[in-house]
């Protein structure tokens, strides 16, 4: 996982262009997006920017959150609704993720290198205790079936 309190200076975030990422501004936001994935910098009362959003895989150009429900790994939207992750978004997370920590100087170590590595992990299988269910405790909306 990203360390979020890390401060990156203007440099830095000016040379992720050149690097191959679309770097969009606005405001005092910055998006960053390579592969289908992005991640967001916000500048701070100090001229620096700081991340509010960690790398991870856009759906319908929103930020989703990976999440290990123990059985599969799901992407999950910030309105609460589940999509399967695949082979190659995981693929290109981990792609940009690099990348991305090459470009602003961040160290990765070792159990960040290993694989992926998920904003939620919530699941248990024993019944009866919390995650036993796993939609639930991620407040996952429940679909509906037509």
């Amino acid at each position: 996982m990203w360390y979020v309190n890390k401060l990156f200076n203007q440099a830095q975030v000016e040379s992720l262009s050149a690097k191959g990422f679309l770097v969009r501004s606005s405001g005092g936001v910055v998006r960053i997006e390579k592969y289908n994935c992005g991640a967001e910098l916000r500048k701070t009362a100090g001229d620096n920017f700081q991340m509010t959003e960690i790398p991870c895989i856009m759906l319908q150009g929103q930020f989703a959150l990976l999440w290990d429900a123990g059985y599969q790994k799901f992407l999950l939207t910030h309105d609460k609704r589940k999509v399967p992750a695949h082979k190659n978004q995981l693929v290109d997370l981990r792609k940009f993720n690099e990348e991305l920590r090459t470009a602003l100087g961040v160290p990765t170590y070792y159990n960040e290198a290993i694989g992926s590595t998920c904003q939620i992990s919530m699941y248990d299988r024993v019944k009866g205790r919390p995650g036993d269910v796993p939609d639930e405790g991620a407040g996952v909306e429940e679909e509906i079936k037509h």
